[in-house]
């Protein structure tokens, strides 16, 4: 056998080989598969300066149920995160200032994940997603040219007093986050039907039930994203937008020409201004507005001012 005939029957015999291996339909050893882990669920929880306690076995697998479903629907989870070190700074003050617990802030977190431009199809809108006639009660403008639902400090002054009327009615937290989902009026119904005084203790609709839990599971994150999988760095967060305030107390024609004429485009001023609705503001009534106008060095990730609201947000 020649040298041609030898390097042809060991060609065979390697094409042979290689056709039986891809037959076989074993995995190759380069398979790997993510890990998966359940997260530890604690004893005890403290949620608006009241300790709960969980060793009671629907409490704990309710909270395990939502904790794991916000791990592991991980996306909107990470843009709270990131919004939050823009908007906490600007709106917990608002909550201490109204006496409405810290923790109440995560209401707001699980509501829009933190877009103040969130709307849902049940016509709630902005941070706290107020329907229109919710809004209006607690003292917003809600109309074609102006809905300050889109308004982060008065949206969250307008949930402080809403958040407010609710404890003076339950005296606890858990039904005031319960009735934000539910109403005060559903929840104040079912607390005198069911004969408790708290919302853990009521037996209420999946989506209602859930919410207050979905608040825990939250906080739990928010205190310690890096024990649940979130590795973030300080540079990752989204930034504070400094910004100088321009009133206006007579109507604007175009908003787009107001734009211009105060050395912004008319996208920067709706973006930084949400509660804008229109392109123009008749204001036969004279109110007066505040109009926000970023600095121009915050609109670049190269020349804005950086800063960490929570140093356990960040591995760096």
């Amino acid at each position: 056998m020649n040298l041609q005939s030898i390097i042809l029957a060991l060609s065979l015999i390697i094409l042979s080989t290689t056709a039986i291996n891809g037959a076989d339909n074993t995995p190759s050893s380069s398979t790997v598969f993510s890990r998966v882990e359940s997260p530890d669920i604690p004893s005890s929880i403290k949620f608006a300066d009241k300790t709960i306690d969980l060793d009671r076995t629907d409490m704990y697998e309710r909270l395990d149920r939502e904790l794991t479903s916000m791990i592991y629907t991980h996306g909107n989870t990470l843009l709270v995160l990131k919004r939050a070190n823009r908007y906490f700074p600007e709106l917990v003050p608002i909550l201490k200032k109204n006496g409405v617990p810290e923790d109440m802030i995560y209401l707001a977190c699980i509501e829009s994940t933190l877009n103040p431009r969130a709307y849902s199809s049940a016509k709630a809108a902005g941070l706290w997603q107020f329907i229109p006639s919710t809004a209006k009660q607690y003292g917003l403008e809600v109309n074609e040219y102006v809905d300050e639902r889109y308004h982060p400090e008065k949206a969250t002054a307008a949930a402080c007093r809403y958040l407010k009327s609710a404890y003076s009615k339950y005296g606890n937290w858990e039904s005031v986050a319960a009735s934000y989902n539910g109403g005060m009026g559903r929840i104040t119904k079912e607390l005198s039907a069911q004969g408790v005084s708290s919302a853990y203790d009521l037996y209420l609709v999946d989506e209602t039930a859930r919410y207050i839990y979905r608040l825990l599971s939250m906080k739990l994150i928010m205190e310690n994203p890096a024990k649940y999988g979130f590795r973030l760095s300080s540079d990752q967060l989204y930034q504070p937008i400094r910004t100088k305030t321009v009133t206006v107390n007579v109507p604007v024609e175009d908003w787009q020409t107001w734009a211009l004429d105060h050395d912004i485009n008319y996208m920067i001023l709706r973006e930084y201004n949400p509660w804008i609705r229109a392109k123009s503001l008749p204001n036969k009534t004279g109110k007066t507005y505040e109009v926000k106008i970023p600095l121009k060095e915050d609109l670049n990730r190269s020349t804005q001012q950086k800063s960490v609201y929570n140093k356990n947000w960040v591995i760096d």
